[in-house]
């Protein structure tokens, strides 16, 4: 099984080198698949081969490997993710560069060898460090011994922090040096009625804020919704990408690279999608810039987030194309920041980042005048001076508040919050029908959710995903449905707010400056 150079260095982790008490030792990652170790033939520091009887192989499950054991008969599972630690038993080395050349066998890719420099850093022993525990991390006794370093250095007493209710190695994979949680209040909202595609039922609505007013903002605009029939909700796109950049001599190159690329698109795909059983390579778009080539992957990732899995499946294609290209190119980096992860853009809001989702409902007139006191004349008239504002400022969303509804429902459900930045672009729209009632509609551009993967696992975050039947695969479009539905009940209930000059006395009864 083929794999790029340039993907193979990135088993190495670099920074890893560093001298223990028994010799150096430095760790690898697997971030290609799931893989078995069957041999382990040379182990070079410096171009000197390093005896394998003492070369030694460990997880951190304190299971310990020699080198010269590992065979077909004797194989070490090295699944996906999971880091393997080499040490060399003896040797120490001294402080700056050093040359690292492996040599090994490993199932389904066969015969593997790649070369990287690292460096070993000279350590301060005044430094304090936060402790950590290379077997198990997230052991409630290395936990502690957090807690107390945390007190002790800080001069405070840790009261909240430490208390959690779930399996502390349930984190791993989510965050690094476990400590203890932050508490976020969470309010439910609705039933909020949704006429969906794929979410067609009365849900309840978990926001995790601190904001006083905004589970009841949400709570009122999902009333008038259910009393006018719901909110219908479409899921229109679905993409995620990564955005690397070739460099070259010339303009001309760049341009002639992309052509060779279009007519190795199959090959491109098939790499891509190697890395994966579900990431699905779209198309790849391509612009050209000086002498540069940004090529933007677009994938489907199922029920994920995806960044990381197209990624990995980017950087794969990415090595092949230049181990295969036969021009020259001057240098690759495998993000350009023109994916644009976790920044507000035009380019998302046109092509779509995560999920493309609209929400509209059609609000009854009398429904309306009774339990917001405005009449819909008065605020289609006011979303329409306020899309004026938010054309000169500039703004990214010409509605009133959608990364509120967004940013609470993505805490209480494991997504990743940093995202609110691609999903808070928003386009807001009203009408009038020839009833005198309200039609509104919200489409977000760049929703990016997921149902499966990330931070969805975790106890609490799985609970709210369960309380709207939005956990595990085959989920993540019912998902994108409630969240645009629900967001547009909080479009509603603020305008409203706004136009009846409730939205002060509203704070002023429920918020945190009464």
């Amino acid at each position: 099984m083929f794999v790029p150079g340039a993907l193979l260095k990135r088993l190495y982790t670099f920074g890893s080198l560093e001298n223990t008490d028994r010799g150096v030792e430095f760790a690898l990652k697997n971030r290609l698949k799931d893989a078995t170790l069957t041999g382990l033939h040379d182990v070079k520091i410096n171009g000197d081969s390093i005896p394998l009887d003492k070369v030694h192989l460990f997880m951190g499950e304190g299971e310990t490997y020699s080198a010269d054991e590992i065979s077909d008969d004797s194989a070490i599972d090295f699944p996906l993710r999971r880091t393997l630690h080499m040490r060399a038993n003896g040797l120490f080395l001294d402080t700056g560069k050093h040359e690292i050349e492996l040599v090994f066998q490993a199932q389904p890719f066969g015969r593997l060898s790649f070369t990287v420099e690292d460096s070993v850093s000279e350590q301060d022993g005044a430094v304090k460090r936060i402790p950590r525990d290379e077997d198990d991390n997230y052991s409630q006794k290395i936990i502690d011994e957090r807690q107390q370093f945390i007190e002790d250095y800080s001069d405070t007493s840790l009261e909240h922090i430490p208390h959690y209710s779930f399996d502390p190695h349930d984190a791993d994979g989510n965050v690094e040096n476990f400590t203890g949680v932050a508490q976020i209040p969470i309010g439910f909202a609705g039933p909020l009625t949704v006429q969906g595609e794929h979410a067609q039922d009365d849900f309840l609505i978990p926001l995790a804020t601190s904001e006083g007013t905004l589970v009841a903002s949400y709570n009122r605009g999902m009333k008038v919704c259910n009393l006018s029939g719901g909110v219908e909700a479409t899921v229109s796109g679905d993409c995620m990408q990564r955005a690397p950049v070739f460099v070259f001599d010339t303009a001309r190159e760049a341009r002639d690279f992309t052509h060779w690329v279009d007519d190795h698109m199959d090959d491109v795909r098939e790499e891509a999608e190697s890395t994966s059983s579900v990431a699905e390579l779209l198309h790849i778009n391509y612009y050209l810039s000086n002498h540069f080539a940004y090529l933007r992957f677009n994938y489907r990732t199922g029920d994920a987030a995806g960044q990381n899995m197209v990624g990995r499946a980017t950087f794969a294609a990415c090595g092949w194309i230049v181990d295969q290209y036969p021009g020259s190119v001057e240098n690759f980096y495998l993000e350009s920041n023109f994916a644009t992860d976790k920044k507000a853009s035009q380019v998302n809001v046109m092509q779509t980042r995560g999920k493309r989702v609209t929400a509209e409902a059609t609000i009854d007139r009398e429904a309306l005048v009774q339990h917001m006191r405005v009449e819909p004349e008065s605020l289609h008239h006011h979303w329409n001076v306020s899309t004026v504002g938010a054309f000169l400022s500039g703004a990214n969303n010409n509605g009133g508040h959608s990364p509120n509804a967004i940013t609470a429902l993505f805490i209480a459900t494991g997504q990743d919050v940093a995202n609110v930045s691609e999903s808070s672009a928003g386009v807001l729209y009203t009408d009038l029908t020839g009833d005198g009632d309200l039609h509104i509609s919200l489409t977000i551009p760049s929703l990016i959710v997921a149902t499966y993967g990330g931070g969805t696992g975790l106890p609490t975050q799985r609970e709210c995903l369960k309380v709207m039947d939005c956990y595990g695969q085959g989920k993540v479009h019912r998902f994108a449905e409630i969240v645009a539905a629900a967001t547009l009940a909080g479009e509603l209930s603020l305008g409203a707010a706004i136009s009846s000059s409730d939205w002060v006395s509203s704070h002023e009864t429920y918020g945190r400056n009464r």
